[in-house]
């Protein structure tokens, strides 16, 4: 999947200590991107939209 031109940002439930961080692009068109910030050029996972949905309604729902 080609996450050229993504738009990185720190997830909101990501913690505040600098420790174990993620980095969502939803900024392109039929896929959501995500990534460790601690290795911003290592792998990225690329989720379909409604799949990263599903997944942050879950988390949500448990937090």
């Amino acid at each position: 999947m080609d996450l050229n031109g993504a738009r990185w940002r720190k997830a909101t439930r990501s913690g505040t200590s600098g420790g174990n961080c993620v980095e969502v692009a939803d900024n392109l068109p039929g896929v959501v991107g995500v990534r460790d910030s601690k290795d911003p050029t290592g792998p990225a996972l690329a989720f379909p939209p409604s799949a990263w949905r599903a997944f942050v309604a879950q988390v949500t729902d448990r937090a």
